[in-house]
């Protein structure tokens, strides 16, 4: 097996470029959503938090590709794309005031105990589902230096036209030298709203999420994603331990038999005691050599947003040259890191990062 290789930073622009949608989330904190009064806006998007973690936490140079709709509500998301020291590449739509198109919104507020968290999404005439093919021009971008290309199953499912978009930016990306990365975030309610349920006329999600991962080097999904979303088989799914990665493991040699390309798959692994307790590890298998984090025990603020906190710790440290359990160390301990504050992108320091990887405390520091 090829080992995978990074570009090294010299003669290049970005260290991470992401195409996906950037959206508006609404927190209305612990209070149900039938009582709530007030909302906490979060800019937010589950490729875009990828690049805007690697920038305001790791110091790297991330950017983003996305629509964006030229009112308000866009300006906000504008301002905040450029607090998180992302480079934008935009498809403006003009918004017409009274249906849009618009940015969309994604409702999620923290549960509290043994009330779960609650997510619900308003992506009606989003701009981003009119992203097709020929929005952005890919040889242009690219030709600045681009090390690493980020997508994922979200922005892929919006709409017919958004998985051709992932597929014409990753084969730009093939071209350039970049690694191309790709995270699964199977979500069937967004792939039946879209036309694509399982077994729909024309190719339901599997075959158009397999098309996407031939073209993919680091794949980022559970059993779960890699059974529904590329239709592997392996283990029976079902509620054992949330902590054990063997069934993870075990289909890493399906994963290499059906998409040879691939050369690491990552994930996350989550037991889930009550809405402010969980237990945390990941693992990952890389150039046929499996590794698995420990397992934390943690204090959980806000839950949303620390997958995407995984994958870009686990992409800052395999863009630093670190060796790949170190990397895995550095991605569960930001994503365990990011779920200590409100938000879906990073508030903590690299430094913070790196001490609790290397086994650091919440001991307070003076």
């Amino acid at each position: 097996m090829t080992p995978l290789h990074i570009p090294g930073a010299a003669g290049t622009t970005h260290d991470l470029l992401a195409l996906g949608a950037l959206v508006t989330r609404l927190d209305p904190g612990v209070i149900p959503f039938a009582e709530a009064d007030t909302y906490t806006l979060h800019v937010s998007g589950g490729e875009y938090n990828v690049a805007a973690n690697l920038s305001s936490c790791f110091g790297m140079r991330g950017a983003i590709a996305s629509a964006m709709a030229d009112y308000p509500i866009g300006r906000r998301i504008e301002a905040a794309v450029r607090r998180a020291g992302v480079t934008p590449y935009y498809r403006r739509f003009e918004y017409d005031g009274v249906r849009g198109p618009n940015m969309a919104i994604v409702w999620s507020d923290r549960g509290y105990g043994a009330r779960a968290p609650v997510v619900f999404y308003n992506r009606s005439n989003e701009a981003a589902q009119r992203l097709k093919p020929g929005s952005f021009n890919w040889e242009e971008i690219f030709a600045r230096g681009v090390r690493w290309f980020h997508s994922g199953g979200i922005f892929s499912a919006l709409s017919p036209t958004t998985s051709e978009l992932v597929i014409e930016a990753m084969q730009a990306a093939k071209k350039a030298g970049a690694v191309v990365s790709f995270d699964l975030n199977y979500r069937a309610k967004l792939w039946a709203a879209a036309g694509f349920s399982p077994g729909a006329e024309g190719g339901g999600p599997e075959k158009i999420l397999r098309k996407i991962a031939a073209y993919v080097d680091v794949l980022v999904g559970n059993e779960e994603d890699l059974q529904k979303g590329l239709g592997l088989k392996g283990p029976e799914i079902c509620g054992g331990d949330r902590l054990d990665p063997s069934a993870f493991f075990a289909m890493m040699e399906r994963v290499v038999s059906d998409f040879p390309n691939i050369r690491a798959v990552a994930t996350t692994l989550r037991d889930v005691h009550s809405a402010g307790r969980h237990s945390w590890s990941a693992v990952l298998w890389i150039d046929g050599k499996s590794y698995r984090a420990p397992v934390a025990e943690l204090d959980v603020y806000d839950r949303v947003g620390g997958g995407d906190g995984f994958a870009a710790g686990l992409f800052y440290g395999l863009l630093s040259g670190k060796d790949p359990e170190e990397a895995l160390r550095l991605g569960w301990a930001h994503g365990a890191l990011l779920t200590t504050t409100p938000g879906d992108v990073s508030m903590v320091r690299c430094d913070q990062v790196e001490a609790f990887a290397s086994g650091g405390s919440a001991r307070i520091q003076r």
